[in-house]
């Protein structure tokens, strides 16, 4: 498709494509700018789906009067149109704006795991918020509401707080008609519907709200209305999406608070009393400003919690109480687990991999990146940017587009690659368009795949991959030994804004799990495959509702099954009759994993690694 910025035809690649969301393809058009194209009604990510074509429609309509008439005295924090792209008519199809590089959406500072690993301080998102705080006032200056206002529309670079998706915003004649069912104020909803239906328009209050939900969710890793909500009567029992409608939050004696979450009591008395107010009693307003200037966090020399009282909430209550020595978890009775350390640190472990038997891995310790033996690889601080992997006795350091292999007594070798993966004898990466991993004479091609828009996952005996870009979507499986793509793949197509990805293997199967934001909502989705690409079963299903869906990056595979942790213990998972379902719980294993740990399945046990320590449980 041909496109004019300021009259200058350009060409749009799929090559260049760096994002995509349910209403828009991002393209970086190498200049320090990126082009926002919005979907066309044709475009194959609504195929089959009229009422998304129809919106597409309506939405292109829209714009053709909105964004030239887009407001130009808001904050800097704003990335606005600069440069309306138009067809050769004068038609507008999207616009360009400024490229913010290395980025990180503020969704991540509410992800318990990415928070550890880089060493995210509460007062870090502390500082955040209070500049977000500043951005929203401004924007409400402007006479402008920002709308859809949720943690995938906010980039954090450097610290500080980029407000994207400016095109949705509210002004004059042009309201917001878009929601984020995460975000959006209930009292602008329908109280008896199943789920968010905005009846109201957007307001500045509404923006305060949805500013207060992400704030709660990046302080204690769970939103106001996470956590299971078990009433005592099955009447009462309500679809998770209707709890917000309802004010049914994690405050409600009848909902269970999720393990990996930090306790609320951390928070001082004036902050947990406004979540109280804004989340059951409907206030609204500005968030109170001296909230978040008065916020000085303590961290606990003890347990090293981070919190906001005088002395540590956490610890302070167990001083008076002997600890427990029963390894017995509820329901476990008769049945013990009996359960190995592996491994504990004070520093946060990083990296576990399975590997010829042997388990391997890699954490952060007093300034020190060390292997399970105690190699101290490398000095220095946790860095977001820095990936790792795991071959036997080398450890695989990636860092923008470069990667050095490292193992003791060697010289470092350097590796040119963008994403690289290894089993327990070959290492894959992608080069330039292609597929490669290790062979006996040098480097052996696979296949030729998207470069910049290829994700791929390798077991031992066959590996995983996609690529999206632009109107392009493939999924395909490889052989881990032996060359050529399979690219006939079936899975569900991948739609909305993809938020995370995962894959686990068994020698058998596959399971591809996607976490995507698709019309305002949080998907969750698992495809069951063969090695040749056949699809066995598939399970979808909104955040909340499906309680061993959450971690996609915590189960593990062995022959047809997948272990999962959940709060309750681990959990069975398989397909039975085309429906992928728990067919076994293990109550035992409940004191000893939450719904955050990770599995590695073994004959000889199940491994569970959690941010501190490994541990191994033998099921009787």
């Amino acid at each position: 498709m041909d496109i004019y910025l300021n009259q200058k035809r350009i060409k749009v690649n799929p090559k260049n494509a760096i994002g995509k969301g349910g209403e828009a393809d991002i393209y970086d058009l190498k200049n320090g700018k990126v082009l926002k194209l919005f979907k066309t009604a044709d475009h194959p990510d609504y195929q089959l789906l009229p009422q998304e074509q129809l919106a597409a429609q309506a939405r292109l309509s829209i714009h053709q009067q909105k964004l030239p008439a887009f407001p130009q005295n808001l904050p800097a924090r704003v990335i606005k149109p600069e440069t309306l792209a138009t067809d050769k008519q004068g038609m507008i199809l999207g616009y360009a704006m400024p490229f913010l590089q290395n980025t990180v959406p503020l969704l991540k500072y509410s992800d318990r795991n990415y928070r550890q690993t880089n060493a995210i301080s509460q007062q870090v998102v502390t500082n955040l918020f209070r500049d977000l705080h500043e951005t929203v006032l401004k924007v409400h200056q402007a006479n402008v509401t920002i709308g859809d206002f949720n943690d995938l529309n906010l980039l954090v670079s450097q610290n500080q707080v980029y407000l994207i998706d400016a095109d949705s915003f509210q002004f004059g004649q042009f309201p917001c008609q878009v929601f984020t069912a995460r975000f959006v104020d209930p009292l602008l909803c329908d109280r008896q519907a199943n789920q968010p239906i905005l009846t109201s328009s957007h307001n500045p209050d509404s923006d305060w709200y949805a500013f207060t939900v992400m704030l709660m969710q990046s302080l204690l890793y769970v939103d106001p209305y996470g956590g299971v909500y078990k009433p005592k009567s099955q009447a009462s029992q309500i679809p998770h999406s209707a709890r917000p409608l309802q004010r049914i939050t994690i405050f409600h004696p009848d909902v269970r608070y999720p393990k990996p979450a930090i306790p609320y009591k951390i928070l001082s008395d004036d902050l947990l009393q406004h979540f109280h107010n804004c989340f059951e009693k409907d206030w609204r307003g500005v968030f109170p400003k001296p909230l978040l200037e008065s916020m000085r966090w303590n961290k606990c020399n003890q347990c090293g919690i981070e919190h906001l009282k005088t002395t540590c909430p956490i610890c302070a209550p167990l001083i008076a109480i002997l600890p427990s020595t029963s390894g017995r978890g509820a329901g476990g009775e008769g049945k013990p687990c009996k359960v190995i350390h592996i491994f504990q640190t004070e520093g946060i472990i990083l990296k576990v991999a399975l590997q010829n038997n042997s388990l391997n891995y890699l954490y952060h310790d007093h300034h020190e990146f060390k292997r399970e033996d105690g190699e101290i690889l490398l000095s220095g601080e946790l860095d977001a940017n820095i990936k790792f992997t795991l071959f036997g006795k080398s450890t695989i350091v990636t860092k923008q587009g470069k990667a050095i292999a490292l193992t003791q007594g060697q010289p470092p070798q350097a590796i040119a690659t963008e994403l690289l993966r290894a089993n327990s004898f070959s290492r894959y990466w992608i080069d330039q368009g292609q597929l490669l991993r290790d062979g006996k004479l040098g480097n052996e091609y696979i296949g030729d795949i998207l470069e910049g828009q290829t994700q791929f996952w390798i077991d031992e005996t066959f590996g995983f991959g996609f690529y999206r870009a632009g109107a392009i979507s493939v999924a395909f499986t490889f052989d881990a030994k032996r060359s050529g793509i399979c690219d006939r793949v079936n899975i569900p197509p991948i739609q909305g804004e993809l938020i995370d990805a995962n894959c686990v293997f068994s020698n058998e199967l596959c399971w591809f799990f996607t976490i995507t934001q698709e019309q305002g909502k949080i998907i969750h989705r698992v495809s069951v495959l063969r090695p040749n690409g056949e699809l066995v079963a598939t399970l979808a299903g909104q955040k909340g509702d499906i309680a061993w869906f959450m971690n996609i990056h915590g189960g593990s595979a062995i022959a047809n099954w997948l272990f999962v942790p959940t709060d309750e213990g681990i959990a069975r998972v398989e397909v039975q009759n085309g429906q992928i379902m728990i067919t076994k719980t293990f109550p035992e294993t409940e004191p000893y994993v939450d719904s955050g740990c990770s599995l590695i399945v073994t004959p000889q046990g199940i491994y569970t690694i959690h941010s501190q320590k490994i541990l191994q449980l033998q099921l009787a």
